[in-house]
């Protein structure tokens, strides 16, 4: 710090809620740009999709940027959650520009998913595509437009042409879509969110000019950006450093570190069809997801397990930039796979290594996978996850310390 940025290097679900967790207890700010509802980080026995991570933290302001598109009904239940749990979200601001979900977009993405066919893409189906198609066609509805003078003019403007849209194109009922119910709906969002909404730039850039310690949290991961993804097989918002800039308002000047999030192991939630190079056979994977409970935080669909692909991890870090990577889960693959050889693809072949090492990052086959890594992707280890626990990560203060 004072400006941190965390990316996932892979498919996401590489615990980047976790080394966000974790850099947030000396955070003044964090600050989420990117993703909706359909991105999940988990932190203890929370499951977090709009708050950022550092809420923890009652010292962090958190930020949800203009990048975020909102759920109201999800956000509200989601800081209920948080303060039954007497989680305060007292320090929570939501940008007036971010965008919300309106019930058609989550009736557009059921409906386009099954418009492909053979071709699903494997939506969540949360509206996220549609949501920020209309962004982009400049048919959203912002937080701003909630406090608006305009609201209810706007509001039954874009409800009619949603129903058209899916009543023509698809030949949908419209009895989900009722103006009245949404409009009722909206009003007692606002009630509740009013005092959360800010105007989040100024104050992200005074945090910058002060130097306070700003901490900005990714969703999905790089292999997932609509732009530099395995397109169409992405979500539609950025999950590069790029849209860091995009989803705050933050300069790339005031960036200091970028921290690349790496599983030990490759995750992937996808159709089965889609292709996965480094995908484990079955009666390897299967009863490693079970062990090591990799199921999505959004869905609980079961993740496809792959071993490491340093191709790809070089290819993100190019993409990004990353200073340093974050290597999560090194107890999982050292503990659930004592029997067989960790392997890494390394672009032209793989390379085999034991992986018997458990929880004990400080043996001698640990060191020698994390190094391999480092030398493969060009990137120094930082940080290294062994196990749930805040107190489980090592900070590695040295270059080439393994």
């Amino acid at each position: 710090m004072p400006v941190t940025v965390v990316i996932g290097a892979q498919w996401g679900d590489e615990g980047k809620g976790k080394i966000v967790d974790y850099l947030a207890q000396k955070a003044d700010y964090c600050v989420r740009f990117s993703g909706g509802d359909n991105a999940g980080h988990t932190v203890g026995e929370f499951k977090l999709h709009l708050v950022p991570c550092g809420i923890f933290n009652p010292k962090t302001v958190c930020v949800i940027g203009n990048g975020v598109a909102v759920n109201p009904k999800n956000l509200l239940k989601e800081i209920d959650e948080l303060e039954k749990r007497s989680v305060s979200c007292g320090n929570l601001i939501i940008s007036a520009k971010a965008h919300l979900i309106m019930p058609w977009h989550t009736i557009l993405d059921g409906l386009q998913e099954e418009e492909r066919g053979e071709g699903k893409i494997g939506t969540t189906k949360r509206g996220i595509g549609p949501v920020f198609s209309d962004k982009i066609g400049r048919f959203g509805f912002r937080m701003e437009d909630l406090l608006s003078e305009n609201m209810e003019q706007k509001l039954k403007k874009l409800q009619e042409r949603a129903k058209k849209i899916i009543w023509e194109v698809y030949g949908y009922s419209n009895s989900d879509l009722l103006y009245d119910i949404i409009f009722k709906d909206l009003l007692k969002f606002r009630d509740r969110i009013r005092p959360f909404i800010k105007e989040t730039e100024p104050i992200i850039w005074k945090a910058c000019d002060d130097k306070k310690r700003v901490l900005m949290e990714g969703a999905q991961g790089t292999l997932l950006d609509p732009d530099f993804g395995a397109y169409p097989y992405t979500t539609s918002s950025p999950c590069t450093v790029a849209g860091v800039l995009q989803g705050s308002g933050i300069s790339w000047q005031d960036i200091n570190k970028v921290v690349g999030v790496v599983k030990a192991y490759t995750t992937r939630v996808c159709e089965k069809s889609i292709s996965f190079k480094t995908e484990m056979p079955d009666e390897i994977a299967d009863p490693f997801r079970e062990r090591t409970g990799e199921y999505g935080a959004t869905t609980s669909r079961p993740r496809r397990i792959g071993w490491l692909d340093a191709s790809l991890l070089r290819y993100a870090a190019r993409i990004n930039g990353f200073t340093g990577l974050a290597i999560t889960r090194m107890d999982s693959l050292g503990t659930f796979l004592p029997c067989y050889e960790a392997r890494i693809w390394d672009g032209h072949g793989y390379i085999d290594m034991p992986c018997d090492w458990g929880s004990d990052i400080e043996s001698r086959n640990a060191k020698n996978y994390l190094k391999t890594i480092e030398s493969l992707v060009g990137v120094p280890i930082k940080y290294i996850s062994y196990g749930p626990g805040r107190d489980e990560i090592q900070v590695v203060k040295k270059r080439h310390s393994f």
